[in-house]
């Protein structure tokens, strides 16, 4: 549930990136930050652990409106992607609202993306989150790497793999180059500010 601050009249949404390490969480929330500098008001804060890092920012999102009058402010969160930062990795969607699922479109990742998909669907329930009932949008992420022959999974396998069940909106994309990287957030923001209206009915 969205955090609401009273004094400031504002409602604080989380929006985590999740997913396997070095799959490009990082390089999406980078990307935002430098596109949209004029609407955030915060330094982007880097928590580090050993090898891995955690990043986040706030954000203020494109003109979307109030929840009950209440001024919007987004939250976006990454968390580390190698398992053994587990714990840290379940603190960060603690009081989460909206995920953006980064999954590696490389062949040699396939394994990592779905162990990363159960570890989300695990961690949430701990917070008795549903990962069919949270906003979540994947990303197939990496697109570009074609260009230079690398081995990448299809669309398709990654929708049979990751999405089949869920059957929640998915883009390919390139953090690196930016492609469908808004289209991505604007999706999450969307669809978590949905279901906060519904919430706050």
């Amino acid at each position: 549930m969205a955090f609401v601050n009273l004094k400031k009249k504002e409602v604080q949404v989380k929006i985590v990136y999740y997913g396997p390490g070095r799959g490009g969480k990082t390089t999406n929330l980078e990307y935002i930050y430098n596109k949209f500098n004029d609407r955030i008001k915060t330094e982007m804060i880097a928590i580090k652990t050993q090898g891995d890092r955690t990043l986040f920012f706030d954000f203020l999102p494109f003109e979307m409106g109030k929840i009950k009058g209440y001024d919007v402010k987004i939250q976006l969160y990454t968390v580390p992607g190698q398992v053994k930062y587990n714990a840290t990795r379940r603190l960060v969607l603690r009081g989460v609202d909206g995920v953006v699922f980064v999954a590696d479109s490389m062949k040699v990742r396939r394994k990592s993306n779905m162990l990363s998909v159960k570890n989300l669907q695990d961690n949430l329930a701990t917070y008795k989150k549903s990962i069919f009932k949270i906003p979540l949008v994947f990303q197939y992420n990496k697109r570009d790497l074609a260009g230079d022959g690398i081995p990448l999974l299809s669309y398709e396998t990654m929708e049979k793999d990751l999405n089949s069940r869920l059957k929640v909106p998915s883009f390919e994309a390139s953090a690196l180059q930016g492609d469908n990287v808004v289209k991505t957030l604007k999706k999450i923001i969307t669809l978590t500010m949905a279901a906060l209206e519904k919430e706050f009915k």
